[in-house]
């Protein structure tokens, strides 16, 4: 286990691991069903953008599910110090620090 990942408590990374997990597998059965034909032309728009959206969220998942295997979670990847462990808790997929985030969407 890296430094990194000692910094949080491994009980909290074991579950969010978990959580992460489940929230993977609902998300890819919610794609599954996304994507099998409906017929009706008129929901195709609105399927796109939610399957669009569930890409996404199975990208984001995935990524840190990544990091948590790598012993790179919680790390920002801008400027390498820690991402606060609330900020995680509210967007377990956050790959940047509060500061990094902002100078990224400004």
């Amino acid at each position: 286990m890296s430094e990194r990942t000692d910094s949080y408590d491994q009980r909290w990374l074991t579950e969010l691991e978990t959580t992460l997990s489940h929230e993977f597998e609902a998300q890819t059965a919610r794609l599954t069903e996304l994507t099998a034909d409906t017929g009706d032309p008129a929901e195709a728009h609105t399927n796109a953008a939610l399957i669009a959206a569930t890409r996404q969220s199975l990208d984001q998942i995935a990524g840190a599910l990544r990091r948590l295997t790598a012993g790179g979670y919680g790390s920002c990847e801008r400027c390498g110090t820690d991402i606060a462990r609330e900020r995680l808790e509210i967007l377990p997929h956050a790959r940047f620090c509060v500061p990094c985030q902002q100078k990224q969407k400004g």
